[in-house]
């Protein structure tokens, strides 16, 4: 999808997402010894918190307090996610 149909790109200011081996898990789950399938990335803090196939849910949560953006930090994947607009797309 393209960028275009979201309308917060405006609050992207992280522009390098974390390679997933140099990040130890999920913020939130790592202090109350949770566990998270996968990680996103906050693009507007850099906060990284686990995905919603994860028991926590703590990306979208995040996202849900006025960061919508987030993008996947796992191998391979270079997808981006608007939790407000509900589209996928990635960011160059």
């Amino acid at each position: 999808m393209s960028p275009s149909t979201c309308e917060h790109l405006d609050q992207v200011t992280v522009m390098e997402v974390p390679a997933r081996a140099d990040v130890p898990g999920c913020d939130e789950c790592l202090k109350i010894g949770g566990r998270w399938v996968h990680l996103r990335v906050c693009r507007t803090c850099g906060k990284v918190g686990c995905c919603d196939s994860s028991p926590n849910k703590h990306a979208s949560a995040h996202a849900a307090q006025g960061h919508p953006i987030m993008s996947s930090i796992e191998p391979g994947e270079n997808w981006s996610w608007c939790v407000l607009d509900e589209v996928a797309f990635v960011i160059d």
